[in-house]
């Protein structure tokens, strides 16, 4: 299955050498019989590239995985191209998810269990994550093979399709438990923005009416966001004696971790799911007592596939799910035309924690 290079691509790429500090490289890459270059348009940041940007990850991790460009949230335009598929001009958004049979340029069943359908297929043993430990989203032209280059509908605007990524990590998580949602009740907790686009999708993809959706948050001013779900806050609900649910959906992490699982467990049905998205750097301690009392099945939800993004964006096509989404776009873009910019837009990033998300303007 070996494939041929048409020719190599030169990319100005911003690489995080160390925490706080952006350089600019040029990178020649080559570009694939069945790859692509995309020149990135615009680009959201997430909570994840600030913990690498802060310096929030562990010393061996950092060690380990820099220098590398961040962000694996964008859009681009194909401005090369040597595939059959994608011809130049093409809008797509960018899958960052790189399953390793299409890297290593191998047959999907010679390359791992979740690559043969034996585990979920977002656990690649062989993938590579952009921003991650591999050269992510910033940069002048990302090299990535054709299936990982999603053409986007001409009726999504740019302002929804940059949000792909994000929504379809929480369709991941929802699409686990899916059999439970015609007509069982679900819970989220977190009112940021992966709690929105998580409630979000539960609404929109899978149907979940406002009398079988509840958020829980701590900010008023965010919950009030929230409008196609019932909202409560977590500082005075009463865990014990409230709703009863059929699925608790995590997406706090960090230190709020420990309280939401234990009070997703609470409010639990004998027999219901717990989906963990939330990331902590910390062990979390749980109510395992109440889980085995229950027999609660605990979900752990990372990341997102190819067909994932497929299906979210037939979702997005919905003009009631733009409506929803839009919410989370900010009123003016970051312009972003050298690496001390980009620095420059992760420092404001990490000093203003604004719900709305922060989407940088690509100026190459």
């Amino acid at each position: 299955m070996a494939s041929s290079t048409t020719g190599t691509v030169k990319s100005r790429t911003w690489r995080l050498t160390q925490p706080r500090e952006v350089q600019e490289v040029i990178v020649e890459r080559e570009l694939r019989s069945g790859y692509v270059a995309v020149e990135p348009t615009i680009a959201s940041i997430c909570h994840a590239d600030l913990r690498y940007f802060g310096g929030m990850r562990k010393p061996e991790v950092l060690a380990k995985k820099l220098p590398m460009a961040l962000l694996h949230e964008g859009i681009g335009t194909i401005a090369e191209s040597a595939s059959s598929k994608l011809p130049k001009g093409e809008r797509v958004v960018v899958v960052p998810n790189l399953p390793g049979y299409l890297l290593q340029d191998i047959p999907p069943e010679e390359c791992c269990p979740a690559c043969r359908n034996e585990i979920e297929d977002n656990y690649c043993y062989r993938s590579q994550f952009m921003g991650s430990g591999f050269d992510g989203i910033a940069q002048s032209r990302l090299v990535i093979p054709e299936a990982c280059a999603i053409p986007v509908p001409s009726s999504i605007p740019d302002e929804i399709a940059v949000l792909a990524e994000l929504c379809s990590v929480s369709y991941r998580a929802a699409r686990g438990i899916s059999h439970l949602l015609d007509k069982g009740s679900a819970a989220v907790f977190g009112d940021g923005p992966v709690g929105y686009l998580t409630a979000a999708m539960l609404h929109h993809a899978f149907g979940v009416g406002k009398d079988r959706l509840i958020v829980f948050g701590a900010i008023r001013e965010k919950l009030d966001q929230f409008d196609f779900a019932e909202t409560e806050m977590v500082q005075s609900y009463d865990f014990k004696a409230g709703w009863k649910v059929d699925v608790v959906m995590e997406c706090t992490g960090g230190r709020f971790s420990e309280s939401a699982i234990n009070q997703g467990i609470d409010i639990l049905r004998p027999g219901g799911h717990l989906v963990a998205m939330g990331v902590s750097e910390e062990h979390v301690p749980i109510n395992t007592r109440d889980v085995l009392e229950k027999g609660i099945t605990i979900h752990g939800s990372s990341r997102s596939s190819i067909r994932d993004f497929e299906d979210v964006l037939k979702v997005m096509e919905q003009p009631e799910c733009q409506n929803t989404l839009r919410k989370l776009i900010p009123e003016k873009y970051t312009v972003v035309s050298t690496a001390d910019d980009l620095a420059g837009a992760l420092e404001s990033a990490m000093a203003h924690r604004d719900w709305k998300k922060t989407i940088l303007d690509f100026h190459w």
